[in-house]
């Protein structure tokens, strides 16, 4: 904590100026995935360390959905998010010029994957998905890369329908992952997706992700749970920034958020959901089969 105060604190004596004449405020959106008010909380001291660095107002914006997040980014009222990969294949789309990526979250193991997870209550009886015929299942959000895109595309592969009625007697959004785990908790769906690194033990939530989110908050007890399904490795989403942003401020972001798990592990572990390694480097090339999967279920 020391070491990064005193880096910003000498970033900010030698660049406050500049960044003032260039901008006014800068604006990070929080993608959906929990409530607003805990996306808020555990964003906060990233909030209070750009603002020191970029010596500008710096607010943190919680759309209800991703599409909002996705938009604010189109649109330029967004400066910076961290995206899951379906939803940067989104933006790609409608415009290659909006965004860049330019970090990762990295695993505790040096990957950058992660899963998609099916899960069902515990006391269900369900315990894989060739119990789920004639039950209901959840999904999380469209633009969700685990919560949709790829368990809309590997569940059939499998022999399993999404055509509703066909399979599953129910498919239903239920907004975002805290929804779908709170859905399945209280009994509202069967089963649904959400994501996690899939390393670390069940009984936390795994290390990182929307369950240890969960688990942490007390929203679930991971014993009240099962695992009924895990997908193939999905390339984890990019922290991506606006192409048009001043250089220089788009270098003093990336610097903080990739030097934030050295230098305050407490505030890396609420931004990037858990137990991680920090945030890497990362290209447009590494979605580059996401952005095919997304085009391909957009025809």
């Amino acid at each position: 904590m020391t070491r990064l105060l005193s880096l910003l604190a000498a970033t900010a004596a030698l660049t406050t100026p500049l960044h003032a004449q260039e901008i006014t405020e800068f604006r990070i959106g929080l993608l959906g995935g929990e409530n607003a008010q805990d996306r808020m909380a555990s964003n906060e001291c990233l909030r209070d360390y750009a603002e020191q660095a970029l010596g500008v107002p710096v607010r943190l914006f919680t759309p209800a959905d991703y599409n909002g997040v996705i938009q604010g980014l189109l649109g330029g009222s967004l400066d910076m998010a961290w995206l899951g990969a379906s939803a940067y294949a989104a933006v790609y789309v409608a415009d290659p010029e909006a965004v860049e990526p330019v970090l990762v979250k990295t695993n505790l193991d040096g990957s950058y994957t992660y899963h998609s997870i099916g899960f069902a209550r515990a006391d269900s009886g369900i315990t894989s998905l060739d119990d789920m015929e004639g039950k209901s299942f959840a999904f999380a959000d469209p633009n969700s890369t685990s919560g949709f895109l790829i368990p809309n595309v590997e569940l059939p592969e499998a022999g399993y329908s999404m055509t509703e009625g066909e399979y599953f007697s129910r498919i239903a959004f239920s907004g975002g992952h805290e929804q779908s785990i709170i859905g399945v908790v209280n009994g509202d769906f069967d089963a649904g997706v959400t994501w996690a690194d899939g390393q670390g033990a069940w009984e936390d939530g795994y290390n990182s992700g929307a369950l240890r989110k969960a688990a942490d908050a007390g929203i679930v007890d991971m014993n009240d749970i099962v695992e009924i399904w895990k997908s193939s490795p999905i390339p984890e989403g990019p922290v991506v920034v606006r192409k048009d942003l001043p250089q220089d401020v788009r270098q003093t972001m990336i610097d903080l958020v990739a030097g934030l798990h050295a230098s305050d592990p407490e505030c890396a572990y609420g931004v990037a959901a858990g137990e991680t390694a920090g945030f890497s480097p990362v290209t447009h090339a590494e979605y580059e089969t996401i952005i095919a999967i997304r085009r391909a279920e957009m025809n």
